[in-house]
């Protein structure tokens, strides 16, 4: 049935789509529509991994995050991945894996996270946005999983990425 936009934003819009139950009963959905993002762990070796100091103002907490950004019309998702994991750390990458994608929060959004792994890095400029606060910080592997495990990480993209990583990598 049909599908409304209420609302478009800069990186979002909101829809309601309007369907008809199994019972033959309307009914109206909100949601967001997201173009896509990729979300990369950056594998500095076998043991080490590099995380960032993120400020969510959505939250009002600094996070634990991997690098990760959205997808800009039409862009590739490697593309994104290397331009992404360039401004927010100021690594390039020589060796990309994809991992899959997973959906952020299909009961109130579509959009799809793309998984990377990125390694053979080599450090250079951070290129952030003006309302960025990310910090870089280099982390043990096993730290980083002690920190999803203990709840020290919240994002769910990054204990996703790490997790997966780790048990890939054993």
């Amino acid at each position: 049935m049909p599908r409304e936009i209420v609302y478009t934003g800069r990186r979002v819009s909101v829809a309601i789509d309007t369907f008809t139950a199994a019972d033959g009963s309307t009914v109206r959905r909100d949601f967001i529509v997201h173009p896509g993002a990729v979300v990369i762990l950056p594998v500095l070796d076998a043991e080490t991994v590099v995380l960032l100091r993120n400020h969510r103002w959505v939250v009002g907490e600094t996070l634990w995050e991997v690098p990760a950004g959205t997808r800009e019309p039409n862009e590739p998702l490697e593309a994104c991945a290397r331009r992404e994991l360039a401004e927010e750390t100021g690594y390039t990458a020589a060796r990309w894996t994809y991992l899959g994608f997973l959906y952020a929060s299909p009961g109130v959004m579509n959009e799809q996270l793309h998984l990377f792994v990125a390694e053979d890095l080599t450090p250079g400029p951070m290129a952030l946005e003006a309302d960025e606060q990310l910090e870089p910080v280099t982390v043990p592997l096993a730290e980083a999983v002690r920190m999803c495990l203990s709840g020290e990480v919240k994002d769910a993209k990054t204990i996703t990425s790490l997790l997966l990583w780790e048990r890939r990598a054993k």
